[in-house]
């Protein structure tokens, strides 16, 4: 629920200006509430190996942690290290990546293991610039793995960074729709200036966002650094910018079809025909062919005109 102090009717735009920030009374709050709240994850834990980090991000990319703690188990007791990875064979790595959704990002980190084995002697490295030339790494990752794999100073912007970062300083209800040189410059200054205490800080933000301040219906009330965020003083304005954000649909989209037609494979003993793959589409011919044809084009099917199987 929202704080239950007085809200006033609420602006159409965030404030001109904003209080300034008590740096070292927002750093010592939040880290004392993420030592006592912090969740028990797989990847956070002292034996989790800097290539499983790296996992964990390309997994949780659009995905919800608790869709990711099964598989990323899995997938570490079977391939544990980049070099594990890069030698299996594709439509494997396919059916194990099974419904984490977008399954290019399966593609994506098997070329990612690839290239590490072939430039870093099968280590992760530990350079940002180095992280940011693997395949299917964002700047996002690089710099999540800098931090939490390597536990070096970085600025960490995922979308709950972003929104508590825009509240706390900015007053704005939810971020641009696309990142901007301003709310990185901003999360920048208040990044920690050393290795330890800045790894700690960028992941207690990311989880103050995913458990209190929320999108949707942040919990005011348990915020531990609530009457220093400018969001809350300026009555809770409005999202400036809600015309431009557009929730993608999914019933009868391609992807939907997609997603139809990589699970008939997943599940197939053998390959299937085309007109069994038309018939598992389950929408009109025209876009059963057309998001078959999708899937042999990103890799993630092959075969012949009329036979089909998982992978390469």
């Amino acid at each position: 629920m929202m704080s239950t102090d007085p809200v006033p009717p609420a602006p159409t735009t965030a404030p001109a200006s904003t209080p300034p920030h008590p740096r070292a009374a927002l750093h010592a709050r939040l880290l004392v509430w993420f030592d006592v709240h912090r969740r028990d994850l797989p990847w956070r834990a002292a034996t989790a190996t800097p290539w499983g980090v790296l996992v964990s991000e390309i997994m949780l990319q659009q995905t919800p942690v608790v869709r990711v703690e099964g598989p990323w188990t899995a997938w570490l007791e079977r391939w544990p290290t980049p070099a594990s990875l890069a030698a299996a064979p594709t439509d494997e790595v396919l059916r194990a990546w099974g419904r984490l959704g977008y399954p290019r990002r399966a593609l994506r980190l098997q070329q990612c293991a690839a290239a590490i084995v072939e430039r870093h002697d099968g280590v992760v490295p530990t350079a940002e610039a180095d992280l940011l030339a693997l395949p299917g790494v964002g700047s996002y990752t690089a710099a999540a793995v800098t931090a939490f794999a390597h536990g070096r100073r970085a600025v960490v912007l995922d979308t709950n960074v972003r929104r508590v970062l825009g509240r706390l300083t900015a007053g704005t209800a939810l971020p641009r729709p696309h990142l901007t040189q301003e709310e990185t410059r901003r999360a920048d200054a208040l990044v920690p200036g050393d290795d330890a205490t800045s790894a700690r800080w960028n992941i207690a933000v990311m989880e103050l966002g995913a458990l209190v301040c929320t999108a949707r219906s942040p919990r005011c009330d348990d915020c531990p650094v609530r009457d220093l965020c400018a969001w809350r003083a300026a009555g809770y304005p409005a999202d400036e910018h809600a015309a431009a954000r557009r929730t993608q649909a999914w019933h009868g989209t391609d992807r939907q079809v997609r997603g139809r037609l990589m699970a008939a494979l997943r599940d197939a003993t053998g390959p299937l025909t085309r007109e069994e793959l038309v018939a598992v589409a389950g929408s009109g011919d025209e876009q059963a062919h057309r998001s078959l044809d999708s899937l042999v084009a990103d890799g993630l099917v092959s075969g012949d005109a009329e036979s089909f199987v998982l992978g390469r």
